[in-house]
């Protein structure tokens, strides 16, 4: 995967200019806030050196009511400045999501062979929300404090140039510290991202394994692969939080010597007469308003670069392509017959290394093609070549006369129905998984699946029928029960395409007679491709194809090949003693 990193350019495009007036009115209100705020010291300066030496109790109450008002010109927009655009940056934060969700959905599924759910679950879910930092409050409080600093300079320098002049020292040292520390910052963002994605992935596997490992007596090889893996995120944060006290406790040592030689240079320009005491209070309090928000942008930088940080990841996943990015995809099926066909496929899933070689395979509408042969030997791989997931590295597949390769993969997708070994059925209803290609199946259609299936075989007896609560991929149901809602599923999908990739594995005797007629039924009318162990499911296909190391080694019907006395004879009489 490419290290990208996210530029300031590319942000403000994408993600600020867009929001160029709420962002406009935010810097408004931190403008309006921050003049507010300034208030304080000019009246402070005003009330010791004319209204108390002149005992001008009409000035004081003004100078309170004038104080007053200003304090609460900050409260209401620091109000709205939170609900304007803390609300925006959750909003935003909400797309992001759901784009980088949609994103990933749409990557082919080579990717998600070799990533873990939870890792993308981390990708999807915590890596967007630093930009909660870019256009929530802190931006504009950044632009805001860089505001009141400069306008703070100006009076400081107004009151004593001397007296700045060595404040800004100390100053310029931070700022120097400050920008190499966020240089070396972002990085461990960037990797503390990363290795919270891969704890979380491992974490989810455990969980999703948890029968596996309590029936290996593992969890304590679990809980110590956790361990390791929250202590390296625990040392990455404590290397970012050591950066981030450098830069706090630099502030607080340089700012604190600024402010220690402003009392001794004041206290001696006071006593020469050179400074009123309105004066040094007007400049210590000016100094508290510069330094301050250079010490809270210390913070807001902070946050800013782990934003950037996030970013730089979310980046990385927009920019892979797609699998419906070629621009080779342009045929849109509308009716499909279903006659599929290879014309020497190869296809690798590693260079130079071939899992299946020259494959010719003509299925035409309405035909069931079983694929038979060892483990490894390419029947899934076929399969996957079939339902798209899988683009041949030579050769090509035609379905109707149409290259494969050439058609949009939605348009092809919506003719096809996958039954496999291990099905998967998502945590809801038994109702809710049969429907998922059709939600809007009317209830005749959905029990005409579920008797064709046989799957009210067994719903009868629950108390709930269909809107019985199976839990995590379906763990309260057995297997040829889960297998069975899967098959109603395809039912339901009436596709004109079907795979069953060992449809039948997971049932037992009795209802592996019931499936067989179901799936009889649905074979009917569509091109169907079988991979299977049990030979005994596949003696009606119109042919059969034995697969060995990634070749056809032999072609023909349950009785053709019987008759050959070949591979096939061989793998069926050695069941049939079993």
């Amino acid at each position: 995967m490419s290290k990208t990193k996210v530029s300031i350019g590319s942000v403000f495009k994408t993600i600020i200019w867009p929001r160029k007036k709420l962002l406009f009115v935010g810097l408004i209100l931190i403008v309006i806030s921050r003049l507010a705020s300034l208030i304080l010291p000019g009246a402070s300066k005003y009330l010791i050196d004319d209204v108390i030496v002149n005992k001008d109790f009409d000035k004081l109450y003004t100078i309170i009511l004038v104080v007053a008002g200003a304090i609460l010109v900050q409260a209401v927009t620091s109000f709205l400045l939170t609900k304007l655009l803390s609300v925006e940056a959750q909003h935003l934060i909400a797309q992001l999501r759901v784009k980088v969700q949609q994103k990933i959905l749409s990557l082919p599924v080579s990717f998600f062979d070799n990533s873990k759910s939870g890792e993308l679950v981390s990708r999807i879910m915590t890596d967007v929300e630093g930009v909660r930092n870019i256009v929530g409050t802190g931006l504009v409080q950044l632009v805001g404090g860089m505001l009141t600093a400069v306008i703070s300079l100006i009076l400081l320098i107004k009151i004593s140039p001397m007296m700045t002049a060595y404040v800004l020292v100390p100053v310029a040292i931070f700022g120097f510290v400050a920008m190499k520390a966020f240089g070396f910052i972002r990085p461990i963002f960037r990797e503390r991202g990363k290795i919270n994605a891969e704890v979380t992935g491992r974490l989810t596997e455990t969980l999703n394994g948890v029968r596996v490992v309590k029936g290996f007596n593992a969890e304590q090889q679990e809980i110590k692969s956790f361990e390791t893996g929250v202590e390296k995120l625990f040392l990455n944060i404590k290397k970012s939080l050591t950066s981030t006290a450098l830069i706090t406790s630099s502030a607080t040592f340089l700012l604190g010597l600024a402010s220690t030689g402003i009392m001794g240079i004041g206290g001696y320009m006071i006593m020469h007469d050179q400074l009123t005491f309105g004066d040094f209070l007007a400049f210590t309090l000016y100094l508290g308003f510069m330094i301050a928000p250079i010490v809270q942008m210390s913070n807001i930088g902070s946050q800013l670069t782990e934003g950037f940080a996030g970013l730089d990841r979310t980046e990385e996943i927009m920019n892979m392509e797609s699998e419906h990015d070629t621009e080779e995809r342009i045929i849109e099926l509308e009716a499909v017959n279903g006659d599929i066909a290879f014309e020497n496929v190869s296809f690798a899933y590693e260079e130079n290394k071939e899992v299946i070689h020259n494959i010719n395979i003509n299925a035409p509408q309405g035909t069931v093609t079983a694929l038979v042969g060892s483990s490894g030997s390419g029947k899934s791989t076929i399969a996957s070549l079939v339902s798209s997931f899988l683009i041949p590295d030579s050769g090509k597949i035609t379905i109707d006369g149409n290259d494969l390769s050439k058609v949009t993969l939605n348009s092809y997708r919506k003719h096809l129905g996958v039954v496999l070994q291990d099905d998967f059925l998502f945590e809801g209803t038994i109702r809710e998984n049969i429907i998922f290609p059709r939600p809007k199946a009317t209830e005749a259609d959905i029990q005409a699946a579920v008797k064709a299936a046989y799957v009210n075989e067994f719903t009868d007896r629950f108390e709930k029928g269909l809107e019985t609560v199976i839990g995590e991929r379906g763990v309260k149901l057995s297997g040829g029960q889960r297998q069975r809602i899967a098959i109603a599923r395809a039912v339901l999908a009436d596709p004109k395409i079907l795979i069953l990739d060992e449809a039948t594995s997971n049932l037992d005797t009795e209802s592996e007679a019931l499936i067989q007629e179901s799936l009889s039924n649905l074979m009917q009318g569509r091109t169907t491709f079988v991979i299977a162990h049990r030979l005994s499911t596949i003696r009606k296909a119109d042919q059969i194809l034995v697969i060995e190391n990634g070749e056809i080694r032999e072609k023909g019907n349950h009785d053709e090949l019987i008759a050959k006395q070949g591979r096939y004879f061989e793998l069926f009489t050695y069941q049939s003693r079993i």
